[in-house]
């Protein structure tokens, strides 16, 4: 009948898929983490996710899952040290020594709290996570010993109890090494004090440890009474789930002791808080309890009697029992982390794609932004250069005018035998070509040069046309003239114009006025005749003479406006017939260029 009634129990535990009984308070925790993961996953804020990890590493440590908790440490580490936010970084890393140490890993445990030193960026961090790696690698106890208190010490400077109650446990484990008993007893004790009032379950932890340490020593009645004081607290008081633990504990303190009395009135006590409060896991514990202490004394009537009565009742604590929906409930709450893992997952990698695609599309606007800039850049070069070779061009060619005249008039004093004329025309005329082929090759000449060119060339037109002109160059003394450029041999053409198409057809001797003016920034050129005039001359001109003359001012001008284009020397030319009395009036202005 006993075994049957066992078999039926253990297929109802099977069938209920029992799990270990969780508090509605953990439940709401992860509920909330949960909820917070989910927002930060939302928001594709990665802080925020980093953080929600720990709060659910920190639910699991407090639970005592402590690879759990790793697991999600670790996780929210390799995220912020993607951020580099090395604040969290070292607190993280200290969290996962903690969580490693828990687990007896105590390498893993010793690298992590070394690294938290490293990251560390205050002296009072740093000093503690390196006595925490001290603790965990120093060969003597009374090393670690030193290390434990010199946290201690620090912890209390900063009034953080939780803290100082983990270093008296941990001391407490160096005394028992030095199997200084007193000692032991004493630092378990001061633990059990910081701990009980900010953090229970470190309190609950360090209790057992006291009890077990007493019941190692055979001290039952010390171990009793640290289990006895253990229940008066309020945070057993009120939590009816641990307190029928505590109890159960206690009942087991009371068998080792050889009371099985008293562990049998206590175990019915546990079983009886159990059922009134829907905990089904605990009081199928205290049923097993109770079930070997009658197989003992050889009571099978109880226990038959007990397994009746945990039958019977077992539908009504079942429906009670919040602890088999909370389990549920942190099921589906693990699953959703996970789902929520996946979905970031393809969040940062549709994001990483994306990336990649607008990265590629930005270095492709790049690539063909700076291609279209050498392209633009290189036809801006050509366009210079074709611009510079017309320049050349254009002042190489010498106005054909210029080069005839010249040579007729030295045809014509050797005809007439004025061997000296000849001589001394060909003398100036040589010089001024000279001058001429010298600064070819620039496209602006020293102001004294030009000025040397343009006296050169008025003293060959007035030895061929004595009679018909007189000539004078007047120059503002505020040019500076040994610093000044300006276009060579620009004037010429114009001066030409004036002796041949004005000057030399006026019945009387004319004048022709060639002045150089500073006018703010600009050089003012003006060439003024009293020759017959444009309108006048067009009319004597026969139409070869039009064709010439119309292509030595178009090379002029076109010469002007690329000397404008390259250099942007903003020269203006204005040419027309004086409005008062004959002649024409030629006006250059241009920018000041100076050496």
């Amino acid at each position: 009948m006993k075994l049957l009634f066992k078999i039926l129990f253990i297929f109802i535990l099977a069938a209920g898929n029992f799990c270990s009984a969780q508090d509605s308070t953990r439940v709401s925790k992860a509920s909330k983490s949960v909820s917070k993961l989910k927002k930060a996953v939302d928001n594709n804020d990665n802080k925020g996710v980093a953080d929600s990890y720990v709060s659910i590493a920190g639910d699991y440590y407090n639970q005592g899952n402590y690879a759990k908790s790793e697991e999600f440490l670790i996780k929210a580490r390799n995220i912020y040290k993607n951020l580099n936010d090395k604040k969290n970084l070292e607190a993280v890393t200290r969290k996962i020594a903690q969580s490693q140490e828990k687990q007896k890993k105590i390498m893993p445990a010793i690298s992590n709290y070394s690294m938290a030193a490293e990251m560390s960026f205050d002296e009072k961090s740093r000093a503690v996570n390196s006595n925490d790696a001290a603790r965990l690698s120093s060969p003597s106890v009374e090393q670690k010993a030193e290390a434990i208190q010199n946290n201690i010490n620090i912890s209390l400077k900063d009034k953080d109890k939780s803290a100082v109650a983990a270093g008296y446990s941990q001391m407490a484990e160096v005394n028992i090494q030095q199997n200084n008993i007193p000692k032991a007893e004493e630092n378990l004790n001061n633990a059990y004090v910081f701990s009980k009032k900010e953090a229970p379950q470190q309190a609950l932890e360090i209790n057992q440890k006291l009890t077990d340490f007493y019941i190692e020593n055979k001290n039952f009645e010390k171990a009793i009474e640290a289990k006895k004081k253990v229940l008066k607290e309020d945070f057993v008081k009120e939590n009816s789930q641990e307190k029928v633990n505590q109890i159960q504990e206690l009942a087991d303190i009371y068998i080792k002791k050889n009371d099985p009395q008293e562990a049998a009135a206590l175990l019915r006590n546990a079983y009886g808080i159990a059922l009134d409060k829907g905990h089904t896991l605990e009081a199928q514990k205290s049923v097993k309890k109770l079930d070997s202490l009658y197989a003992i004394t050889g009571n099978t009537d109880a226990s038959v009697s007990l397994y009746r009565d945990f039958l019977g009742k077992l539908p009504d604590l079942v429906s009670k029992d919040r602890s088999l929906i909370d389990n549920k409930i942190l099921e589906d709450t693990e699953q959703r982390i996970s789902q929520l893992e996946k979905e970031k997952q393809l969040k940062d990698e549709l994001i990483r794609k994306k990336n990649i695609f607008n990265y590629g599309l930005i270095g492709a606007l790049v690539v063909l932004t700076a291609l279209v800039f050498l392209i633009f850049r290189t036809l801006k070069k050509v366009q210079i250069k074709n611009k510079k070779i017309a320049l050349q061009s254009l002042r190489r060619e010498m106005n054909p005018h210029f080069i005839f005249n010249s040579l007729n008039s030295v045809n014509h004093f050797i005809a007439t035998n004025n061997e000296l004329e000849a001589n001394q025309y060909l003398t100036k005329f040589s010089k001024l070509m000279r001058g001429v082929m010298e600064n070819s090759a620039e496209d602006f000449i020293p102001f004294q040069q030009e000025l040397d060119l343009l006296q050169n060339y008025l003293a060959l037109e007035k030895t061929r046309f004595a009679d018909k002109f007189d000539y004078e160059i007047d120059t503002d003394e505020n040019l500076n003239i040994q610093n000044l450029k300006v276009p060579g041999m620009l004037v010429q053409p114009f001066l030409e114009n004036a002796v041949w198409h004005g000057l030399r057809y006026r019945s009387e001797k004319g004048f022709l006025k060639l002045n150089f003016e500073k006018e703010d920034s600009h050089l003012k050129i003006t060439i003024e005749d009293n020759g017959i005039g444009i309108k006048e001359s067009k009319k004597q001109k026969t139409q070869h003479q039009k064709t010439r003359e119309g292509r030595g001012m178009k090379n002029t001008l076109e010469r002007i406006k690329l000397l404008n284009d390259l250099y942007n020397t903003d020269i203006i030319c204005s040419i027309k017939d004086k409005d008062h009395s004959s002649g024409v009036l030629v006006t250059l202005t241009m920018n000041l260029t100076s050496t």
